[in-house]
């Protein structure tokens, strides 16, 4: 067994099959592990009094010098002879953690690209952006002070129903709306907390998932199209907002929206580099469903050649304050429809 240097450490390699560990030859149970992402830490392995196997980790390679991760597995090693569980003794402080404080261990976790989403892909910052609004919206106010621990599937039903029935509904600041509430709502909610505590409880943080037990609330699918009665309102709506110096950019994406069935989001979000008039199509990268290529029609393409992109502007329908693009599509609508 080689001694854990920085040199040693430096030379260390991952096995993509499998983890792999090296243990110190100056000081038992001190080791170092590398993880098949090349993710490596420190660790030291021990016996309780009962006879239980435990291992304890330290910190990450590059966090901790291989000096200093010795030192920290010696005082580690020292308690053990005393009696004391230093692996038993975090776990506890772990399941201790409040909802609040796992919502905020999954947001960082995600943000660094630690926890992956589905099809084992990091999980897109707009998702993110989604989830900090809703833990900071409902879940913080309704449970967040709650124990992991302790967090029941009663619990979990009982902000569901606080949420749709309008609980935390408030004014957003700046732009966007309002968040109103509902069964929808409540029901994306528990969802995403599901979601949470099956990654906390991958990463040990807590032992359950009551969010299992809930029956989420039905969202009822919306089937609602313009009649033909209503787009011809709208556009009279649209001429005349024209006519009255309305956002250009708010009318195109209208028009956009309605000539191709895009998402609300796909639309505003769109770059001029996935358009390819010629081709009479779009690429998304980051639709709902993964990447795409849509074909386009010529009216929808019209609509974006009559914006034409200034030089080195990246967003088709560009936000009107800021460096963005457009978001304010509802307050927007409000306004053609009054």
């Amino acid at each position: 067994m080689p001694k854990i240097t920085k040199r040693f450490v430096d030379s260390l390699k991952p096995d993509p099959a499998r983890e792999v560990q090296h243990m110190d030859d100056s000081l038992a149970g001190f080791g170092v592990r590398v993880m098949p992402s090349g993710v490596a830490s420190y660790f030291v392995r021990y016996r309780t009094e009962e006879g239980d196997s435990r291992r304890l980790v330290l910190g990450k390679v590059g966090t901790l010098t291989p000096d200093e991760a010795r030192k920290l597995a010696g005082e580690k090693l020292g308690l053990v002879a005393k009696g004391a569980d230093p692996s038993g003794d975090r776990q506890a402080k772990r399941e201790a953690m409040t909802i609040e404080e796992v919502c905020d261990w999954y947001l960082a976790a995600a943000d660094k690209g630690e926890i992956l989403g589905r099809k084992g892909a990091r999980i897109k910052a707009s998702t993110l952006d989604m989830d900090r609004s809703r833990i900071n919206t409902h879940v913080r106010p309704l449970i967040g002070s709650k124990r992991a621990d302790s967090l029941t599937d009663t619990d979990i039903a009982r902000m569901q129903r606080d949420i749709a029935a309008g609980k935390t509904a408030k004014d957003r600041q700046g732009r966007g709306g309002a968040t109103t509430g509902g069964a929808g709502v409540a029901a994306r909610t528990v969802r995403m907390l599901g979601a949470i505590l099956e990654h906390a409880k991958r990463a040990k943080l807590v032992k359950a998932n009551p969010a299992h037990g809930v029956r989420q609330l039905a969202e009822g699918a919306s089937d609602r199209r313009l009649s033909e009665e209503e787009i011809s309102a709208l556009g009279e709506a649209m001429r005349a907002a024209a006519a009255q110096g309305e956002n250009p950019v708010v009318l195109s994406a209208v028009r956009f929206l309605l000539l191709t069935g895009f998402r609300r989001m796909e639309a505003l979000a769109l770059r001029w580099d996935a358009v390819d008039a010629k081709g009479r199509c779009i690429t998304l990268t980051d639709s709902k469903s993964g990447g795409q290529v849509r074909a386009v029609g010529a009216a929808a393409l019209a609509v974006l050649d009559s914006l034409g992109p200034d030089a080195g502007a990246s967003w088709v329908f560009p936000a009107t304050r800021g460096e963005g693009h457009f978001v304010g599509l509802p307050k927007a609508l409000d306004r053609l429809y009054t």
